[in-house]
């Protein structure tokens, strides 16, 4: 026969309204208490009834993902692992489970996001994107439902939203300054998709850098690609049959970077004494390239983290208005860039 709140009490030497709590993982209740009561479910075997608790309070204890487009394609990125472990951990530390969507287009992932809202599937929701024009965010907002964002909105009035971000616009100007110092002066930018507030800063930030260091504009040197291994490789393509070809790149992403590479070698393109080049992320893949990549770490196991903090405290608080927290970045200098001579 199954073990019941009350063995478990029993086992414990506390009352059944404290083995509800720490299950709930009430703040009220010491850890000490908390680790006492959960080694008695461990070995009784007792697995809350999360269902039978979703009736009684109107909750759910699971928290949806929203990803960008399809997970078959989303996956092939480390960044969303990455950011899918942050938000596990402090979902398993605060007792939630999580719903990950599966739509394949726009429409698609708004009425799975529908679904989980109407349909209470979810308590809240964490979108692991910004897009301009984008319909999920001012649905969320219009129903009043908690969610949480990794990115920083667009053309929202930022109170109303609860976000995570790096400053991206900074981290731009930074590895463009960067590649100015070096002595670089044709820079290409290689950024993914136009309709990411991600690629509108880092393009932002790039610019502001040239202005300032007094070097033109060239149209010519930016384009964009899904942030693929396959949109690396065709961003090169189109970089290296330009008559002056530029000297250092920014790369939007680190899985796009190693198609860059993989082609550049291809071409017999040397890096970095032919051509160097700065990435974003600083996923595991980035130690593993030849030569290893010099990026800038984001930290995506924190901004998941962080996201999840912020929307399951917007649970706890509904009347809370929006708030934002900024995750640092840092360039980890490797192998990919080379001071210009000549």
């Amino acid at each position: 026969m199954a073990a019941t709140i009350k063995d478990v009490a029993k086992r414990a030497n506390v009352a059944p309204s404290t083995v509800s709590r720490v299950i709930s993982n009430s703040s009220r209740i010491s850890e000490r208490t908390k680790e006492r009561v959960r080694e008695a479910m461990k070995e009784l075997g007792y697995h809350p009834n999360f269902n039978a608790r979703s009736l009684a309070n109107r909750t759910t204890k699971t928290l949806g993902i929203v990803m960008p487009n399809s997970a078959k394609i989303s996956f092939q990125n480390p960044f969303f692992p990455e950011v899918i472990r942050g938000i596990s951990t402090k979902a398993y530390q605060e007792g939630y489970g999580l719903y990950l969507s599966t739509g394949q287009t726009e429409d698609e992932i708004l009425e799975e996001v529908k679904q989980m809202v109407f349909g209470g599937r979810v308590d809240g929701i964490i979108l692991l994107y910004s897009r301009i024009n984008d319909k999920v965010m001012p649905f969320l907002i219009e129903q009043d439902f908690p969610f949480s964002l990794i990115g920083r909105p667009y053309n929202i009035e930022e109170d109303k939203v609860t976000y995570v971000n790096n400053d991206n616009f900074k981290a731009g100007k930074t590895v463009t300054e960067y590649l100015m110092l070096l002595g670089h002066e044709r820079i290409g930018f290689i950024g993914g998709n136009l309709d990411y507030v991600v690629t509108i800063d880092h393009l932002k930030g790039y610019k502001q850098a040239l202005t300032n260091g007094k070097i033109p504009f060239k149209e010519e040197y930016i384009v964009n690609h899904e942030e693929l291994i396959e949109g690396g490789q065709d961003a090169i393509v189109e970089l290296m049959s330009i008559k002056e070809r530029p000297t250092a790149l920014i790369v939007a992403d680190d899985i796009m970077t190693f198609g860059v590479l993989r082609m550049l070698n291809d071409m017999d393109v040397k890096v970095p004494d032919d051509i160097s080049i700065v990435s974003f992320n600083n996923v595991m893949i980035s130690e593993l390239s030849s030569p290893t990549m010099t990026t800038v770490d984001i930290h995506i196991f924190d901004l998941g983290l962080e996201a999840t903090n912020c929307l399951i405290n917007k649970i706890k608080n509904p009347d809370s208005g929006g708030s934002k927290v900024i995750v640092p970045h840092k360039l980890v200098k490797r192998e990919t860039c080379k001071k210009r001579e000549g």
